[in-house]
């Protein structure tokens, strides 16, 4: 992403927050003008807050229960955004700076724990049917479309998620032991598991879909096995390659520019790491096909996935949110429920074991948001400017509370096929 100086900013209680540069934040600068839908957003605002367990600055005035505060610094902008389109104004109106907190994930919990109630459902509907965006038609996962959607996230720069993970490279749930809190050894816990999962032994070889930058495809080359990995993704392959070749395994591992629907071969396992949430729905047969085509007789598959329940899947699922549109575009995450529906429908693969593993994300993220803070001059250094700090903090933020409350999961799953 290529950013410009900060340009006049205004001062906060936290910090000083510069105003987004129109020429690479189009759009974000300038406040909505629905003043109706301003107040309309304030009124059920103020009715959510009322029952929540926070502190809500709003000028002179305190709202809420009482815990973590939440400062709205410039409420006409905060509402009109917010009456713009709830799912991203709410966001957004973060990034500008029209309102702010010293605890982000805490203030933000609360709010994820009754996401499904803070609006009336006849509102709700009401909204998605006359307010709120729906997904772009570009944006769907074609083969051209999905490499666009991963570019514009996973290309970013590789130094940037150097500088915010771990040794290892892993940008999805670790697995915590009892006890620990070593980011690095939960990671290696993690891929062990999901390759356990798919029956990983030496001599095999393993289909990786979703290379990231190597992490398991070593793990894998590292217990014997050859390793076909692919991404669509440039920017990973190049740094991917160069670590495979540094761990000395690069004559056990191949790494391909290439999307799922193109694979092709007969392999003993296939290992698939968070990578289903990047497929879109309309997609998920082809997905499940193809794993189900890619692996050998008897083989099995590891396949880890973010989820949410399934009626709030069967809800959301065409909604655009503000993590569509700053972080994921084209995603959806899926339900346990619509991935067994989809494999009973598309392949003869079922679900042989399953292992939760978020609250084990949410401390990940965790880990992640404490090293993007402690070493932002080092992000800023290339290039990237306060409104992606803030994006980023909300990002990581919204996720960790996410998890924290339930409302989303991430589970590991082993696949096999029903006579096995």
């Amino acid at each position: 992403m290529t950013v410009q100086q900060p340009i006049p900013h205004e001062h906060t209680a936290s910090r000083v927050i510069p105003r987004p540069s129109e020429g690479v934040w189009p759009g974000l600068a300038a406040v909505p003008h629905t003043r109706v839908k301003g107040r309309i957003a304030e009124g059920l605002f103020r009715r959510a807050v009322r029952s929540l367990p926070v502190r809500v600055e709003l000028g002179e005035e305190v709202l809420g229960l009482g815990g973590p505060t939440m400062r709205i610094v410039r409420p006409d902008a905060f509402f009109r955004r917010l009456g713009n389109d709830s799912k991203i104004g709410f966001g957004e109106a973060y990034m500008v700076g029209d309102w702010t907190t010293d605890d982000l994930p805490g203030l933000l919990t609360p709010f994820a724990a009754t996401l499904s109630t803070l609006i009336p459902p006849s509102l709700q509907r009401l909204a998605r049917r006359w307010v709120e965006a729906r997904q772009p038609t570009e944006e769907m996962n074609t083969v051209e479309g999905a490499r666009e959607n991963i570019h514009r996230h996973y290309d970013l720069s590789n130094d940037l998620f150097q500088i915010f993970l771990d040794d290892t490279m892993s940008y999805s749930a670790a697995w915590f032991a009892p006890g620990s809190d070593d980011l690095v050894e939960a990671q290696e816990r993690k891929i062990d598991g999901i390759l356990d999962m798919a029956g990983v032994t030496a001599g095999q070889h393993v289909l990786e879909i979703g290379t990231g930058w190597g992490g398991l495809a070593i793990r894998a080359a590292q217990r014997g096995a050859r390793v076909t990995t692919l991404t669509i993704s440039a920017e990973q392959a190049s740094l991917a390659e160069r670590r495979i070749a540094e761990a000395g395994v690069a004559d056990q591992v191949q790494v391909l520019l290439r999307d799922y629907r193109e694979a092709q071969g007969s392999y003993d396992a296939v290992v698939s790491v968070e990578m289903i949430e990047a497929v879109g729905e309309r997609y998920w047969p082809t997905y499940f096909e193809a794993l189900d085509r890619l692996l050998k007789p008897g083989g099995r598959v590891g396949l880890q996935a973010i989820t949410m329940p399934d009626d709030r899947m069967r809800v959301a699922k065409n909604d655009y949110t503000w993590i569509h549109k700053y972080v994921f575009p084209g995603g959806l995450i899926p339900s346990v429920e619509s991935i067994e529906r989809s494999l009973a429908d598309h392949a003869t693969l079922r679900i042989a074991e399953r292992r939760s593993l978020g609250q084990d994300y949410a401390r990940t993220l965790n880990h992640w948001n404490r090293r993007f803070q402690e070493r932002w001059a080092e992000v800023s250094a290339l290039g990237f400017d306060e409104t992606f700090r803030r994006m980023w903090e909300f990002y990581l933020g919204y996720c960790e509370a996410g998890f924290r409350v339930g409302y989303l999961d991430v589970f590991q799953l082993a696949l096999t096929r029903e006579n096995h």
